[in-house]
């Protein structure tokens, strides 16, 4: 079976993080993204979630991070690729594990395609998509 750097068709790797108002406000911060539907509970308890979420893109992260610390531990993991939907609100007080499984190899290019999924404490699914790497090994 194919492998790259260790990794091939069914390897998996996991992250967790319990999301906080501090990240939330970090993240915007560092992205600009400033929609009150992140900060301001006044605002959020009118829209259907009913209270502030977190961004997407920082529950999306955290698939970049089993990617780039938990696949392939000792290697260079270059992020190609990814697509994402966005299928629950995440609030301060998740936990959340990012889970990727490569689906498959190419050992000649050094790529890997996964499956990519973000679930919270109680197993459901916030985020799903697919993910490209590149792996190398560390010089």
């Amino acid at each position: 079976m194919a492998d790259v750097q260790g990794i091939k068709v069914g390897s998996k790797a996991s992250f967790e993080k319990t999301v906080t108002e501090a990240d939330i406000a970090k993240y915007t911060e560092v992205s600009g993204d400033a929609n009150p539907l992140h900060a301001d509970a006044e605002y959020a308890a009118r829209t259907r979630f009913k209270a502030p979420i977190a961004h997407g893109m920082l529950g999306a992260g955290l698939i970049s991070a089993a990617l780039g610390t938990r696949i392939a531990p000792g290697a260079v993991v270059i992020y190609l690729a990814q697509s994402l939907r966005f299928r629950a609100p995440v609030s301060a007080g998740d936990t959340l594990t990012a889970t990727v499984e490569a689906t498959a190899v190419d050992a000649e290019r050094d790529r890997v395609t996964l499956d990519t999924v973000v679930t919270n404490q109680e197993g459901a699914e916030v985020i799903i998509g697919e993910a490209q790497i590149m792996v190398e090994a560390l010089s």
